[in-house]
């Protein structure tokens, strides 16, 4: 049973207690490979990101950092630039065998909404090793937008898994020929490269720019906002863009991804050395995703681009991401976008769920 627990294993893990919460896990949070997780009652506001660092608890430590707490039961506005940490409704017993992995969900990493998950006696976010048994919360901290948020509001997700079952590079090959994983050649090196689309058919817009100065979001809001109200559209006509530093940017893969029913994936940097950028806020790929029998021929990648510290020429088709690959422990019962609420499927450019269609 070595790989990502399917749907079905996350609800045995939740009738054993492994999986703990209160008020209880509803359907809804179990995604095929993954546990959407809920914000709690209250925030607090604190000076600066930290870890709990080994023997120490979070509550230790927020107790050194804390400014001042916030009541989300009626609603709440986590400000542009601050840093809040949300105990999460879920908490874990994880048997000896298993550990987890946790990351922001789509739609939180394309409003650049760094969400994190820290544990107890963590030396790492969004990793938590194998056994752990205590609460989960989520360091939230808004990149570009002002966000209006709930109890019970689902920003991340847990991907839990038994052993280690990364394809390596001669799997994914022989993966590659028996089920294309994108459509062209494949480029893999430590996992599935992707690149970036800078000239999308009959069009020269290629991307959107998050603008510096805008209203707050509602997040139980979908469809709500005009995209002109909170992006600028980046176009080219000669497949290249310059990325500003500190801007922060929508953009889509040139490839179609495919993910098997019988695979995960997870989106990871590619190299440092590739320029002064970051592709990486939002990174599970689930089983189905792309999957032309789960309605997503064609879908691609959105990248959510920040540039770092100098200005950086960015040209159509150059790497800029890789898709890590694992397999299932088992096949899930339901796959993405076959049947429950998936987003994303058969996506090409798109912004959050947040958003008006642009026209």
């Amino acid at each position: 049973m070595t790989g990502v627990c399917p749907n079905q294993q996350i609800e045995a893990m939740i009738a054993g207690g492994e999986i703990r919460a209160e008020p209880p896990v509803l359907p809804e949070q179990i995604q095929p490979a993954s546990l959407d997780l809920r914000l709690g009652a209250v925030a607090y506001r604190v000076r600066a990101s930290f870890l709990a660092g080994a023997g120490h608890s979070v509550a230790d430590r927020l107790a050194e950092f804390e400014m001042h707490r916030i009541d989300l039961s009626q609603g709440a506005v986590l400000e542009k630039g601050c840093v809040y940490l949300v105990p999460l409704m879920e908490s874990l017993a994880l048997p000896a065998e298993i550990n987890a992995v946790a990351n922001a969900k789509s739609s939180t990493g394309r409003l650049d909404l760094l969400t994190r998950t820290i544990t107890d006696g963590g030396t790492e976010f969004d990793r938590i090793p194998a056994g752990y048994t205590g609460p989960l919360y989520a360091e939230i901290c808004p990149r570009s937008f002002s966000v209006l948020v709930r109890p019970g509001m689902r920003l991340n997700q847990i991907r839990f898994r038994r052993g280690q079952a990364v394809l390596d590079d001669t799997a994914l090959r022989a993966l590659h020929a028996e089920m294309p994983l994108v459509d062209g050649p494949a480029v893999i090196q430590d996992g599935l490269g992707f690149s970036v689309d800078l000239r999308l058919p009959g069009s020269d817009l290629v991307g959107y720019r998050a603008k510096p100065h805008t209203g707050v979001i509602d997040l139980e809001r979908i469809g709500a906002y005009d995209p002109a109200e909170y992006w600028e559209e980046v176009r080219s006509r000669d497949g290249r863009i310059i990325l500003d530093p500190g801007a922060f940017y929508i953009l889509v893969s040139r490839e179609a991804v495919h993910i098997p029913p019988l695979y995960a994936a997870e989106m990871a940097p590619y190299l440092a050395m590739v320029g002064e950028f970051r592709v990486h806020y939002a990174g599970f790929f689930d089983p189905g995703f792309g999957h032309a029998q789960a309605g997503g021929a064609g879908s691609r990648g959105v990248l959510e681009v920040r540039c770092h510290e100098a200005p950086f020429v960015l040209e159509h088709g150059q790497i800029v991401g890789r898709l890590v690959y694992e397999k299932m422990a088992e096949q899930p019962t339901q796959l993405y976008g076959a049947g429950i609420a998936s987003n994303y499927q058969g996506q090409g450019l798109k912004l959050s769920k947040h958003f008006k269609t642009p026209q």
